[in-house]
């Protein structure tokens, strides 16, 4: 364990926190990508199978099951609601997701640490959750009003995922670990949310509502 693991997992929690409280307290999930929660349950179900197979970790474990959770209670919300799926904009959602989870699985299965099924399905989670904020971002950038706490959720996952890429920096020269996959991965995921960090800070110190160019 390290400060920048820590700090990555508290601000996943807090960004997937910042997420429900919006659609708790508005009872509504405007601005936010219905296709995305769909990937990311699969992200965590696909990654958290090893619940069953691994002994349980006062640390992991709470965390796991929360992510679980929560994601399956969020498309829950936005799917089913009778208030709340009436507030996503679908007509606004229109990246094909599903192109995604084809090239992944297919990663997965030829690049994988070790060729068991558990290794596989967590590189390929580790693969789509590279990519799975793209329905998101597209969704931003057609937006004319994105709203605080969307933009906030929005940074807290990019954050989150640039914390864990410094993680594996310093388990590299702490403890000479080396895990290509999520440092690939990582880098690629980072990389998706450069353009809105660049608007979301220059908002922030503007003192602006945050837009995206289309």
């Amino acid at each position: 364990m390290n400060a920048f693991r820590l700090l990555a997992d508290l601000t996943h929690l807090l960004s997937i926190i910042i997420l429900l409280v919006k659609i708790r307290t508005t009872k509504s999930c405007a601005g936010i990508s219905l296709k995305t929660q769909d990937l990311y349950v699969l992200v965590f179900i696909s990654r958290y199978l090893d619940l069953f197979t691994r002994p349980l970790s006062l640390y992991n474990t709470p965390f796991k099951l929360v992510f679980l959770a929560t994601s399956i209670t969020i498309v829950y919300y936005m799917r089913y609601h009778k208030v709340v799926k009436q507030t996503y904009n679908k007509d606004s959602d229109t990246f094909k997701h599903y192109f995604l989870i084809l090239p992944c699985a297919v990663l997965a299965f030829f690049i994988n640490p070790k060729f068991t099924f558990i290794e596989v399905l967590w590189s390929f989670s580790i693969y789509l959750e590279a990519v799975a904020i793209l329905p998101q971002l597209v969704l931003l950038q057609s937006s004319s009003n994105i709203d605080n706490l969307t933009g906030n959720y929005v940074f807290m996952l990019g954050a989150y995922r640039a914390l864990y890429l410094l993680n594996w920096i310093y388990r590299f020269f702490a403890e000479d670990v080396v895990r290509w996959i999520p440092w690939i991965a990582g880098l690629v995921q980072t990389a998706l949310y450069a353009d809105f960090f660049y608007y979301y800070i220059k908002s922030w110190r503007n003192n602006e509502r945050l837009k995206l160019p289309e």
